[in-house]
């Protein structure tokens, strides 16, 4: 059987990728759809942008379904506090999901201006939303969560809605929607053509500087303000789950520490800053498809960057900072992330073939020209 310590932070590793990757796919389709009304000035001009992003929204999904899979079976106890926890706000994220298609299918049934507008606009709105949501997610889980355990590990989360959108949290939901917009942007610039591509890269230059400024301005928040956990106790990395065998204190600046003992995480906020600043470069040069990849380094820079402050904590309370979870003692049982493993060692490599035969299938810009001639069948 392969070493329980090993597995658990394979697993929070395993975790991170499929969240960047979620981050990279689905994040330039919502940025794309959120940019729809600004790129897009006649209703030819948008049906481009739908169709760079309607053959492919769906694949680009299963990275979403695999992450909350992943914890679900590897972090049982993060995935009924979160989802329970921030029901109201995955409720809303569902429904963003849910009119994107809809209005993909719906858009084009009337040759009517106000319909189609309307639905325009309405898949903007859902990709900003989205967007923002999952940033202000993040957000919430750096600052601590308000949730604690009775003693038969029955969990109570005493949190609201509108206690999710505090500053430090938008800042986090607007940082992510720099980030979607940026990669949208610059997404297009390959996948769109003529005036909808030129407006598109502008744009995304400008989101890249914003997505800089925001993520820095986010860093010094986190350096100075009243955020962060440390343990105090030493944790056993192989014993069995239980959150309630540590000691942790809230203490300032402690998401900072991990960049001092293990100097290689700081290539994260690295590769943030500067994936975006060689995004916005490259595009001057015209290397519009190295600009995308180093604007999706930038996107798997910022989401690395919580993840790697935050080790080994998954998920802390701030009712009760010890009742917080971590790496070490929120995971599955040491046979079902064996199990998991050697599935995610299948199936995970299957899934980015296909997913790669996809792309090359769809290689090439979408035109006005090719969408007046197959009008039909279009979005």
């Amino acid at each position: 059987m392969i070493d329980y310590e090993f597995l658990r932070v394979v697993w929070w590793l395993l975790l991170g990728v499929l969240l960047i990757a979620f981050a990279i796919m689905d994040g330039f389709d919502l940025g794309a759809v959120a940019l729809l009304p600004f790129v897009g000035k006649t209703d030819l001009e948008r049906r481009v942008v739908i169709n760079t992003v309607g053959p492919v929204w769906e694949g680009n999904q299963v990275w979403f379904i695999l992450g909350g899979g992943a914890i679900f079976a590897a972090w049982p106890y993060v995935y009924a506090i979160s989802f329970s926890g921030f029901y109201l706000a995955m409720f809303l994220v569902l429904v963003t999901f849910i009119i994107r298609p809809v209005a993909f299918k719906y858009r084009s049934k009337l040759e009517d201006s106000r319909w189609r507008h309307t639905w325009d606009w309405i898949m903007c709105i859902a990709g900003i939303t989205t967007s923002i949501l999952l940033g202000v997610a993040v957000g919430n889980v750096l600052q601590g969560v308000p949730f604690h355990f009775d003693s038969d590990l029955r969990v109570f989360y005493t949190g609201s809605f509108f206690g999710l959108l505090n500053p430090f949290a938008l800042l986090c939901g607007l940082v992510s929607l720099c980030m979607l917009l940026m990669h949208g942007g610059f997404y297009l610039s390959i996948k769109a053509s003529g005036q909808v591509a030129e407006r598109a890269v502008k744009l995304a230059r400008f989101f890249a500087w914003l997505l800089i400024v925001l993520f820095a301005l986010g860093g010094v928040w986190v350096s100075l303000g009243d955020i962060g956990y440390q343990m105090t106790s030493v944790v056993s990395m192989v014993g069995p789950s239980n959150p309630m065998h540590k000691q942790v204190i809230a203490l300032s600046g402690a998401w900072l520490n991990n960049y001092a003992l293990h100097p290689w995480m700081r290539l994260m906020p690295v590769l943030g800053f500067l994936g975006a600043a060689a995004a916005w470069f490259l595009s001057k040069k015209q290397a519009k498809k190295t600009a995308f990849i180093s604007s999706a380094i930038s996107l798997a820079g910022v989401v690395g960057t919580a993840g790697v402050s935050m080790f080994p904590f998954l998920l802390p309370s701030s009712s009760n900072p010890s009742e917080s979870l971590t790496v070490w003692d929120a995971s599955s049982s040491q046979l079902t992330l064996q199990i998991m493993f050697i599935c995610a060692v299948i199936f995970v490599p299957m899934i980015v073939a296909y997913t790669t035969w996809v792309f090359r299938v769809l290689r090439g810009p979408v035109t006005q020209a090719s969408i007046e001639a197959d009008s039909k069948d279009m979005y």
